[in-house]
């Protein structure tokens, strides 16, 4: 079997493993025997009902936001030739959260938080695509420093959105946004899985462009690529994924940026199957930094984005050191 096939059949039993370790474990522990007879509808009814009702829709919901994140990051990486370049630090997932967050605090429906988050992803992307141009065309680094300076303001924003709520809404919120799939349900998997499957297609599609522009602006300009209008094409699809991810689980960070150096780790080096390997090593990271949140201090849970964040600064750190 060549080394391509060979580890994309790696990334698939990964998925399947953590996905299968994601329906087995938490405050009702399932055998493994008795997880398979329950999919198939056989088997204790307390343990049928648990992974139908609960277990599965968290683990697919996990999935989904993993594979969104990597993907969106992949992407985000190769447009602005930055490896350190992520949906979190780049400001898109803080400029969702505002908009997520100003939806939740006027009680709309959950259908239309993605909506809302994207909006402000979209804004957040605006503005931070406007400082790095600043004084002339745009600078990935600037750009970086710009999503970190986006951030900053987003968080502000959501302190000020909270500050005259009741004590109830501002703490629901504030989990909401430190991140988990705790109360997953079909609805939400179904949701993101329209948003995150048309954006995820979009970027596979257009997978040569950004090939092109990590070569750099004028390179992929002198090999014909419109990069006025493909760069900001690829920002904003990357942030669709992002917001969506953000309005179904909250912030989840640093896994955008970690996947992508998985999968060239692994030899996927053209941004087709990087993208699409990220999506997978995404998801099966965050289905098992979910395992983790629900069973380190059981039985309560950890935010999901605090067990990303244990995994992503110290990488985020030692790339920094690295590229120093």
């Amino acid at each position: 079997m060549p080394r391509g096939a060979l580890w994309w059949v790696v990334l698939g039993a990964l998925l399947a493993a953590a996905s299968t370790l994601g329906v087995m474990v938490g405050a009702l522990p399932i055998a493994p025997g008795a997880v398979w007879r329950a999919l198939g509808g056989a088997g204790d009814p307390t343990a049928i009902g648990v992974i139908h009702g609960i277990r599965l829709p968290r683990v697919a919901l996990a999935a989904l936001v993993g594979a969104g994140l990597g993907a969106s990051g992949g992407a985000l990486q190769g447009a602005l030739r930055n490896p350190l370049a992520e949906p979190y630090l780049l400001g898109v997932s803080g400029g969702a959260a505002v908009g997520a967050c100003i939806a939740f605090v006027m009680g709309v429906a959950p259908a239309l938080l993605p909506l809302a988050a994207f909006g402000g992803a979209l804004a957040a992307v605006g503005v931070a695509l406007a400082i790095a141009r600043l004084g002339g065309r745009g600078d990935p680094r600037l750009l970086l420093m710009a999503g970190v300076v986006v951030g900053a303001f987003s968080n502000a924003a959501i302190m000020v959105a909270l500050a005259d709520q009741d004590a109830g809404v501002a703490r629901n919120a504030l989990w909401w946004m430190m991140g988990s799939v705790a109360d997953a349900d079909w609805t939400q998997v179904r949701w993101l899985a329209a948003y995150g499957a048309a954006a995820f297609v979009a970027l596979v599609a257009w997978a040569r462009q950004i090939d092109l522009l990590a070569l750099g602006e004028d390179s992929a300009a002198a090999l014909g690529l419109d990069t006025d209008r493909a760069a900001p094409r690829i920002f904003v699809t990357a942030s669709l994924l992002a917001a969506a991810t953000v309005a179904m689980a909250g912030l989840v960070g640093f896994v955008g940026l970690v996947v992508p150096h998985v999968a060239r780790a692994l030899g996927f080096r053209h941004h087709r199957p990087m993208i699409a390997a990220s999506a997978l090593a995404g998801a099966s990271l965050v289905v098992l930094a979910d395992v983790a949140a629900r069973t380190v201090r059981a039985p309560a849970e950890l935010p999901l984005g605090a067990v990303t964040a244990l995994v992503g600064v110290p990488f985020f750190l030692a790339r920094i050191r690295r590229l120093g």
